[in-house]
């Protein structure tokens, strides 16, 4: 059964696959599936993309379950159905699709939270667990919005306190194209327009590591705020390992390019806030995760529970050292939200960053029912077939200085140094 919503949503009960067929028929532009794999009665992931492109339709893959729901499944759902042209969206009743519709007018101050449980009403629909994921949103401390980057697949997250408005931008990318060499701000300034949009004032602008497929945008949003910048103090280990490898003596590996280096167990303050520092080694010599309130922000250390764990290949990197620190993050409170800092979209699906710490200990395929030597063998044998990030070689010397690109030669032009044959034993 159908619901017309809007002139251009129309959210519906599971179709058949020869329903979908006949969408175009009806006007319908694009399919949207919410029902994640292995749902009872539902054909799968699969098979409605297959049927969507037999049809000539766009389609949108968005995962969820009614306790699942996160801002990033909203997002995803806001802007596949924000386009000129019919969608046809569909859950196992249409409840889902028209929660994610709601939650999205919502936040975008289309609709106030006491018009939901009304305009459920009107569709034959119960939007009680809209009501109820709007009021926790509220009181959640701190906020948080992801940004996601498809070109690098990195998600960057503005973390505020709402009683204060004060802020932190976190993991921020400054754009690079390795094709023609050209660099941009589009990434950063899309995270200062929603900074100014929201009357927020930025407190630190931090990284979690040095990061090996992008570039920081740490240094350019220091030089528009003026905000500290920060990164752990094992930076410095990181720095030294690649000086050699760049050949770069004059580089000054002390860590002196970031305002702050925090050490493990530090604690500082966002707004009205606390944070902590936890040490989270294994991808890199420098990881750390920033807790702040009741969020973790984890970057390369967890992925979400349909993409396991980060690699632990690169130089100074150990998958035996990265399980012990998972571990660490297992042993906070079950309902601490994670933020991870990539996401690779398994399946095709819409992107997604946020999960929490029960979630990763009974979904995560490299954490349930593990034990360290068996995550060790089996990250260690995924690694060996992973070639190394494109980026890898470009980005190091960039991020080993907090994002400032190399100064300009007599020529006024800027140039990367690429060492050849540094990484022998990677995988092409």
């Amino acid at each position: 059964m159908s619901n017309s919503i809007t002139e251009r949503l129309t959210i519906s009960s599971q179709p058949s696959v020869d329903d979908i067929s006949k969408l175009p028929s009806l006007g319908f532009k694009a399919l949207i599936n919410l029902r994640p794999d292995g749902e009872e009665g539902a054909p799968g992931n699969h098979a409605e993309r297959n049927a969507a492109s037999d049809a000539g339709l766009a389609y949108h893959f968005i995962p969820v379950t009614m306790s699942s729901i996160t801002e990033a499944d909203v997002e995803a759902f806001r802007t596949a159905t924000s386009g000129p042209e019919p969608v046809f969206a569909h859950c196992r009743t249409g409840t889902r699709a028209l929660t994610l519709h709601v939650l999205g007018e919502v936040l975008e101050g289309n609709m106030q939270v006491g018009e939901v449980l009304a305009f459920g009403e009107q569709h034959g629909a119960d939007l009680s667990a809209a009501v109820a994921w709007l009021q926790k949103r509220a009181a959640q401390r701190p906020q948080v919005k992801g940004f996601f980057d498809p070109r690098t697949w990195s998600v960057q997250y503005v973390v505020s306190d709402p009683d204060t408005g004060k802020c932190a931008i976190i993991d921020a990318v400054l754009d690079y194209d390795e094709k023609s060499g050209q660099t941009s701000t589009e990434n950063a300034d899309r995270i200062l327009a929603y900074v100014a949009a929201k009357n927020l004032t930025i407190e630190w602008i931090l990284d979690t590591h040095p990061h090996a497929d992008h570039f920081s945008a740490a240094h350019y949003l220091h030089g528009k705020t003026g905000a500290p910048t920060a990164i752990g103090d094992h930076v410095v280990d990181v720095q030294t390992l690649w000086k050699g490898l760049y050949n770069w003596p004059e580089l000054q590996a002390d860590g002196s390019q970031w305002n702050r280096l925090f050490k493990p167990g530090d604690t500082f303050k966002l707004g009205s806030i606390d944070a902590k520092v936890m040490f989270s080694p294994g991808h890199t010599l420098a990881s750390i995760t920033y807790v702040i309130g009741d969020a973790a922000f984890v970057h390369d250390t967890i992925f979400m529970p349909d993409s396991g764990s980060a690699r632990a290949d690169f130089p100074g990197g150990s998958a035996r050292i990265l399980w012990k620190s998972i571990e660490a993050l297992m042993a906070l409170p079950d309902d601490t939200r994670i933020f991870t800092g990539h996401d690779y979209q398994p399946g095709g699906r819409a992107p997604r960053w946020e999960s929490t710490v029960a979630e990763q200990k009974s979904a995560n395929a490299h954490i349930a029912g593990m034990t360290e030597q068996s995550f060790v063998s089996v990250r260690e044998a995924r690694d060996r077939t992973l070639p190394m990030p494109k980026l890898i070689l470009h980005a190091l010397q960039v991020n080993i200085r907090g994002g400032r690109l190399p100064e300009p030669e007599a020529n006024g032009r800027r140039y990367l140094k690429i060492p050849l044959n540094a990484l022998e034993g990677a995988a092409w």
